[in-house]
Parts: C-alpha cells; sequence; structure tokens
C-alpha cells in the first residue's frame, strides 16, 4: 500500500525512495508537512511558526495570532481568504466575491490510477498504482474542490490534478486552476526552467530563488519554443549525482503557467497549471471542471536520478500504442533536400537511393496536397496535388514499398490558409474576430478545434488519405502560435473558455486518429519543438525535438530535453552541410553521433554525398540498429554540460548494467593537448568492463571515479564513441 492514513486527517504517500506528508489540522485546513526522504515519521513538528506582523487570522482560530494562512504550508492554495501568496485556485462566485475557503470534507482511497475525462494522463493498473483523493469544501457555497494524487511506487512518481465542482444552487466562474500546488516550508532552493526560441529549445537555466514571485509560462496557445512546462526545484550543491531536486512537469499542450514564490518566512511555493490570462470556465450548479494533470518526483541522489523516474514514467506510462517501446525506423524526410520543389519523379530517386544505403522509411513533408507550392496557399485541402504526385499517393507508396521502405506522410490539420478551397467554404472555422483583420502566422490562420464539425471534417480527409495509400508514419506539424481568441460557436460568456477547449478538441481528434489507425506511427511537431510536452507524447511517442538540424546546436537542445523527456521521445535527423540553419560544416560522422540520440533518421539528399559518406550512412544505420535498443532502453547520463564544457558527452546503460555506449563531440582541437577524460555514472563499481574497440579493460569503479580518456581529436567537432561491455 503506497498511501497510508491514520483516519484523523494525517496522509503519507510514500513511494520506493520518497514520503509525501498532507494534514487536515483542527480546523480543516489541509496542510503540506514534507515531501522528500522516506522517514516513516510525522514531519508536523517541523511546523512551528510565530506571530508574523500584518498576517491575518481564521474566524475560527479566535485570537491564535500564531495560525494564518499567510504563514502556513498549504496544500492547496486559495484566493480572497487572507493567504497573499499565489493561489492555487480562484473563482468569482454569482454575487462577485472571489473568496474560497476550502476545509477538508473526507477522502478516499483506491487502487489503480485515476483518469481525466478527455486529457491526456499518466495510466496505471491495480497493480502498479493507487490513487488518494481528498476533498475540500467551501461551506458558504458548497463550491468542492477533490484533490487527485496518483501514486506510481515504483518509480517514485506522484501525479496531481484537480476537480472543480459547484455543489451550490448558482452558477461561478473559475479563474484560475492550478493542478499542482505544494508549499516547501524548510531549505535552501534553486530553480531550473528550460526556455529557448524557435531552432534553440528547452534550454536549462539555473538561478537562485529571489523573494517574491518567479513565472516560466506561455500565453501561445501552446507549450511553446520559449517556455516548457517543466521545472525543477534543487538545494544550490545539487549535481548530476547528488542533492535534492524535486520535478514536476504539466501533461498538457496549450497555455500554461508555472510560479515560484519565496514567501516573508523564506518558505518556497510552487504551482503549475493553465494560464489564468488564457482562462476562464463557466461551472453551473451540479458541474465540475477537471484541471490537466502535473507529474511530480524527488530525487536525494541528484538530477540524474530525477530524469531517471521521468524518462520511465513517460515511456512506461504516458507513451501508448504499438511504437512506446518498439524500435522505430530509420527515416528519411525530403523537406531538407527538396522543400516545396519536388515531384514524384524526384521522391522517388531520394527514396531509391535511401534503399540502397539501409533506410527503412521515407517520409513525404510538406507540399503533396492542394495547391501548395509555397507556404502561403493550400492548408486544409487535404487532397493530392496530382501535379506533382502522379498518379496518387497508392501509386507512389507501392513503388517505395517494392523498394523495401515504408511511406509516411506530412500534415499540418490545426490551420488553414486563406487561399484554400476550404476557407472559400468556410471562413467562420478559422479562429478570428469579428470585424477585425486577423494576425497571421507564416501567412496561415488556424482552425477552431473546439468545433465538432472542424474535428469530423479533418477526421475524414486526413482518415481517406490515410486509408488510400499504405502509410506507416505521420508527421503531425503546427507551425504557429495562436492570437485572435474568438469562435462564432461560443457566446461573449464562454468565450474565455476558447483556448481549453481548442485543446480538448485537438486532443478528442487525435484519439479517434490514433485510435482508428493504431499501426501508424505518429510524429508531433510545431516548428520543431514548440510543442514538446506530455500531452502530445500520450498519442505521439516522439516528437520532432527542433528545427535546428546542426550538429553542434542540437548537443544543447538535446542536453536540456534529456532532463525531463527520454531519448526515445527525440526526433533527431542527420541533415546536409553546410547546415541550413547555421552554415556551420560538421562531420557525417558528428551529425550521426548527436542523431543516434533520439529518433534516428536522414533529412538531406542522400544522391548528393560521395561515396565514402555514403558509406558511412550505411555503417551510421546498422549501428544504430545495433545499438537502438540500448539508447532507447538503457539508462541516460549527462557527462558533461554543453553550455559551459568544451565538449558534449552522455552515456546510455543498460539496467543490468553490463554494456554501455559513449557518445559525444569534442568541440575544438588544439595543438598540444591533454587527452580529457570523463566520469562514467551508473557502472557497477565491482565489475571489469571491456572496450570493445581496442580490448582494454576497466575496472568500474576506476571508470566512475577516474573517468575514461575521451578519444585524440583531430579536426572540429570530433565525434565520439565508446562501447564497454561487462567482462566478467
Amino acid at each position: 500500500m503506497a498511501v497510508y492514513t491514520d483516519n484523523h486527517g494525517f496522509f503519507s504517500i510514500v513511494t520506493k525512495n520518497t514520503e509525501y506528508q498532507i494534514q487536515a489540522d483542527k480546523y480543516g485546513v489541509l496542510k503540506h508537512i514534507w515531501y522528500g526522504s522516506k522517514v516513516n515519521a510525522d514531519m508536523s513538528y517541523l511546523l512551528n511558526y510565530p506571530d508574523v506582523g500584518f498576517s491575518g487570522n481564521p474566524y475560527d482560530a479566535g485570537n491564535d495570532r500564531r495560525y494564518s494562512l499567510n504563514t502556513l504550508p498549504l496544500e492547496y492554495s486559495c484566493d480572497g481568504i487572507g493567504d497573499y501568496r499565489i493561489p492555487a485556485v480562484s473563482v468569482i462566485h454569482s454575487n462577485g466575491s472571489k473568496a474560497l475557503d476550502l476545509r477538508y470534507k473526507d477522502y478516499k482511497i483506491t487502487k489503480g490510477k485515476y483518469s481525466i475525462n478527455g486529457l491526456p494522463a499518466v495510466y496505471a493498473d491495480e497493480n502498479d498504482a493507487e490513487t488518494l483523493e481528498i476533498t475540500l469544501c467551501d461551506t458558504a457555497t458548497k463550491t468542492e474542490v477533490i484533490l487527485r494524487y496518483g501514486v506510481i511506487e515504483k518509480y517514485d512518481i506522484i501525479t496531481r490534478c484537480a476537480v472543480i465542482r459547484n455543489c451550490g444552487e448558482k452558477s461561478l466562474k473559475i479563474k484560475r486552476a492550478s493542478s499542482l500546488c505544494i508549499d516547501i516550508p524548510q531549505g535552501e532552493w534553486e530553480w531550473i526552467h528550460f526556455h529557448g526560441r524557435h531552432t534553440l529549445e528547452r534550454i536549462p537555466e539555473r538561478q537562485p530563488i529571489f523573494h517574491g514571485i518567479q513565472e516560466s509560462s506561455s500565453t501561445r496557445g501552446t507549450s511553446s519554443h520559449q517556455q516548457n512546462p517543466s521545472v525543477i526545484l534543487c538545494s544550490p550543491d545539487c549535481t548530476e549525482t547528488n542533492g535534492e531536486c524535486i520535478g514536476a512537469f504539466f501533461v498538457y499542450s496549450g497555455s500554461f503557467q508555472i510560479q515560484t514564490e519565496l514567501d516573508q518566512l523564506g518558505q518556497i511555493r510552487l504551482t503549475m497549471g493553465l494560464n489564468p490570462e488564457l482562462f476562464e470556465w463557466n461551472l453551473n450548479s451540479g458541474e465540475e471542471f477537471e484541471t490537466p494533470e502535473a507529474v511530480m518526483t524527488y530525487s536525494n541522489k541528484g538530477f540524474s536520478k530525477l530524469s531517471y523516474n521521468f524518462h520511465k514514467i513517460i515511456r512506461e506510462n504516458i507513451c501508448r500504442g504499438k511504437y512506446k517501446l518498439a524500435e522505430r525506423p530509420v527515416l528519411i524526410n525530403n523537406w531538407e533536400a527538396t522543400y516545396f520543389d519536388f515531384d514524384d519523379e524526384k521522391i522517388l530517386k531520394i527514396a531509391e537511393q535511401a534503399s540502397k544505403l539501409g533506410v527503412d522509411m521515407l517520409v513525404l513533408d510538406d507540399g503533396w496536397f492542394g495547391k501548395r507550392d509555397d507556404d502561403n496557399s493550400g492548408l486544409g485541402d487535404w487532397f493530392v496535388n496530382n501535379n506533382k504526385i502522379h498518379g496518387g499517393l497508392k501509386s507512389l507508396t507501392e513503388k517505395i514499398k517494392n523498394m523495401g521502405m515504408k511511406f509516411g506522410i506530412w500534415f499540418e490539420p490545426e490551420m488553414i490558409s486563406e487561399d484554400s478551397e476550404l476557407y472559400r467554404k468556410h471562413p467562420d472555422w478559422a479562429i478570428q474576430i469579428p470585424d477585425r483583420k486577423p494576425m497571421r502566422g507564416r501567412f496561415q490562420l488556424v482552425l477552431d478545434m473546439s468545433r465538432e464539425d472542424v474535428q469530423n471534417y479533418l477526421f475524414d480527409v486526413m482518415s481517406k488519405i490515410l486509408k488510400s495509400a499504405d502509410i506507416s508514419y505521420v508527421k503531425w506539424d503546427m507551425n504557429r502560435s495562436i492570437s485572435d481568441w474568438y469562435s462564432s460557436e461560443l457566446d461573449s460568456e464562454h468565450q474565455g473558455e476558447l483556448p481549453h477547449r481548442y485543446m480538448l478538441g485537438l486532443y478528442a481528434l487525435l484519439e479517434r486518429l490514433t485510435g482508428e489507425f493504431p499501426d501508424i506511427l505518429f510524429e508531433g511537431c510545431s516548428g520543431g519543438g514548440g510543442r514538446f510536452d506530455a500531452g502530445m507524447l500520450y498519442y505521439c511517442p516522439q516528437i520532432w525535438c527542433s528545427d535546428d538540424t546542426d550538429a553542434f546546436e542540437r548537443t544543447k537542445i538535446q542536453y536540456g530535453t534529456s532532463y525531463i523527456y527520454p531519448v526515445s521521445a527525440v526526433g533527431s535527423h542527420v541533415s546536409t552541410v553546410p547546415n541550413h540553419q547555421t552554415g556551420r560544416i560538421t562531420p557525417i560522422e558528428t551529425r550521426a553521433v548527436t542523431a543516434m540520440a533520439g529518433s534516428f533518421g536522414y533529412e538531406l539528399d542522400l544522391n548528393t554525398l560521395s561515396d565514402d559518406e555514403k558509406t558511412a550512412v550505411t555503417e551510421q544505420i546498422k549501428r544504430f540498429k545495433k545499438y537502438g535498443s540500448l539508447i532507447h532502453n538503457g539508462n541516460y547520463y549527462r557527462l558533461t554540460n554543453p553550455l559551459k564544457d568544451k565538449s558534449a558527452v552522455w552515456s546510455y546503460v543498460s539496467e543490468s548494467m553490463d554494456e554501455i555506449l559513449v557518445h559525444g563531440i569534442i568541440y575544438r582541437t588544439e595543438p598540444n593537448m591533454n587527452r580529457k577524460t570523463v566520469k562514467l555514472a551508473g557502472l557497477d563499481e565491482s565489475a571489469e568492463y571491456m572496450n570493445t574497440e581496442n580490448g582494454k579493460f576497466y575496472k568500474g569503479s576506476a571508470l566512475m571515479n577516474g573517468g575514461i580518456l575521451l578519444p585524440e581529436s583531430w579536426g572540429d567537432y570530433y565525434p565520439i564513441e565508446i562501447h564497454l561491455i561487462k567482462a566478467n
């Protein structure tokens, strides 16, 4: 049993290595007591608060000025009742007031993991999970909040969501609905968020937490390139292998808000949920609203253990379907080889060369449909452009299959071009405010995914395409941020619901399509990594990591990504040089080593390569297939920091610790250099390991404490590959 209670308001959630404690006190206020290492003891003795000036007291506390909601560590903070820190929930009642005073009502413990209607969430059966539900109630308005905790004991994972239920007689409006609220009464903490931009996503930034509020958020209608819906709090001494850290990620693909507040007493409050700038929800009597899910873990062994927990839960309990653990095909995508300038003859020429070199699949990217010769037209018209694809998709697919390859295709379903048959027929389907010219992005508008007729249209036209030929893969793209929020389907009172209804509609469509086509591998994309989140991974077990395919830049992007997301979720390709984003020239072997830290493929015209490069491609594919299971299923370790160090080095270690693959890049070669070393991690200290290339033996303890010598480099961006196996 993972959840314990003394039936007097004290709850302890115990996982393999951690413990999370909650307590409803004598006034029914639900307090957060502890989140950290397993202690098997009531930690409430640590909470001892003074009378803090200008911190008011609940009426039922009488003249006890030491008891204040403004100082106590609360489990789910409310607005308007004297806690002046970040609220987790905020509502407006029918009389215009905002106060919500939630007190403990009851609880329920069940086997298995809860689900959330219409939203992606961690899933687990009765053998692997338990659910704790704690019901809080505001007696004045009969508003209830049910806090849900899903416990995956073996991975030290606790999930959080909230259900807001209107049990009163009058309607109310929800203005803020956080999925996670946690108060940390003790300790000194720093925070890490993952910022960036298009072609440079998820760069970790670590900063001390200052007094006041720090925020990581998106108002773009997507989780965004600029901020990722994930956060880590860590002790100042935390490293990859030592120190305390608490991490959380949001299982949601739309606008979000993460706030961290250091209060007047040095306590930390962390909240995660829907961004209130783009959210409100009308809740009538008898209705309820379920928030998306947040996923938490704690590690006292540094960032590597935190990442291990997150990688496991995403791989095992968020990704679904045939491909969640399966080895992925090595693919070639024609985008950087041709852009819009292609026909079936050019595609077949690329496919023929790819087949000879051992590629498994060809993916036809943007430009195969409607009137689509550039990015100014055609979106929404999901029918084949017969001027480019003579004979249709079936004929093209059969020819590629006869070469021994599978076929995949690109869609951007959520978008519509003004120059399209669909827009001319249904201009009201686009998100745009009446009597205003819309803001364009990439010269395209956004379809109103909250509408069932839009969802049905997309399901029908996409299904028709996917059934018309033997298609094994779909790249689902989304190439702009959303603004001009307005739906002709909603009245003025409900327009604020559109951003969340959009996500519910998107998820509903993805659920239908992935259910209808279970043998198709769906890959997410949003201008590369603009929607790289656990919500999309629930439907698409891999996401195109970034539109920046430069090997040097990719080491930084993939480094930050790896803190939260597993290698198997990362779409990564070898592209041409000079690189199309940076102009940088890197060796083809360096590009391959970097791209192997993901779902491997190519994004160039292989016909343009030299004979030596073609031979290298064949060998790279063989190596990836040899090591693919280790790369995707092994434990991932960051061995250097490419944002600061002169090299990027990482490793994959099998669960049994009997095989290790070290990959990386030495950025610059200098004359008269000493050989550099890097310390390995996650090995059996007592074992002997053999380097399979030169037959040399090393003790596990030596490799972890002294390190392994990196190769002598020649030229810039020199690739590293070291394969070790246990010798005894």
